[in-house]
């Protein structure tokens, strides 16, 4: 019984562990096109989109992307907008963004790309945009999925 009761103990933990491991770091493409692995800081990792799935929330997001995105990451979010051309890197496919999750794209648009690794001409929002508005946006944009 003690010996099943440990078995069953020490395969939680390593699960626990392995699980752990994986958490909280994303791939994405630096400047240079190629992939590396950045961790979501500790003020947004984990954080929720307290306005997922509000069609009324993301209509709102739809506006605010399309008068501050959309001309770099295109109507689709596929990067490919018309100031986006000029731009190097090019803006990101916002797919990949998407499916590292809600508290990666707050961070990504609260704080803008212009540090490493991203090294990107887009701005930090923060200042500009309520987090209500990021949370919008963050609706619309998993609207594209």
């Amino acid at each position: 019984m003690k010996r099943s009761l440990f078995a069953i103990l020490a395969v939680l933990i390593l699960g626990a562990m392995a699980l752990s491991a994986c958490g909280g770091k994303q791939q994405v493409a630096n400047s240079e096109g190629t992939k590396t692995t950045v961790e979501v800081p500790a003020a947004y990792k984990g954080k929720t989109n307290p306005m997922a799935n509000d069609s009324a929330a993301a209509e709102k997001g739809k506006g605010i992307y399309t008068t501050n995105c959309a001309s770099c990451h295109g109507d689709s979010g596929k990067g490919d907008g018309p100031a986006g051309a000029s731009l190097d890197p090019h803006p990101g496919n916002l797919d990949v963004a998407q499916a590292n999750g809600d508290d990666y794209l707050f961070w990504r648009i609260s704080e803008g790309g212009m540090t490493a690794p991203f090294n990107s001409s887009m701005p930090a929002w923060k200042a500009i945009l309520s987090e209500d508005e990021i949370w919008q946006v963050v609706a619309y944009i998993d609207t594209f999925k």
